[in-house]
């Protein structure tokens, strides 16, 4: 699985976070494990292991978004944008491996497959302000 599919993975979870109850958490993780074609038990460890540290940062995420947004705060977002924007925002502030521009130009494809016509460029310009 390329990182990009990977990536793709972790937003889903990170939508269906919006949601369920915390509580429903593994078993949501159980059945986005299921719609996975032949993922590795490494793949499958890091999307758990990265959708579990994303939700754990989720507060200081928002408050980082909300600062950065102008007349938009993080309650007010679509929420397909408002994961891809949160795993974006992930990356570039914990994990130093990926380049910010890698996160940033994944997230608007992401957005541009997954969101309203508009999302695309939305993403793009919240998270320009965090490069």
């Amino acid at each position: 699985m390329t990182r990009s599919k990977i990536r793709e993975n972790v937003f889903k979870m990170l939508f269906r976070v919006e949601f369920h109850d915390k509580s429903e958490l593994a078993e949501q993780m159980e059945l986005l494990n299921d719609e996975l074609t032949n993922p590795t038990d490494e793949e499958r460890q890091y999307i758990d292991e990265k959708c579990s540290a994303i939700i754990e940062h989720m507060a200081e995420l928002d408050a980082l978004i909300d600062e950065k947004s102008t007349g938009w705060k993080t309650n007010r977002m679509a929420k397909v944008d408002l994961a891809i924007i949160r795993l974006a925002v992930y990356e570039i502030k914990f994990e130093d491996d990926i380049p910010t521009k890698v996160s940033i130009n994944e997230a608007v494809e992401l957005a541009k497959k997954y969101g309203a016509d508009e999302s695309g460029a939305f993403v793009n310009g919240v998270l320009a302000k965090f490069a």
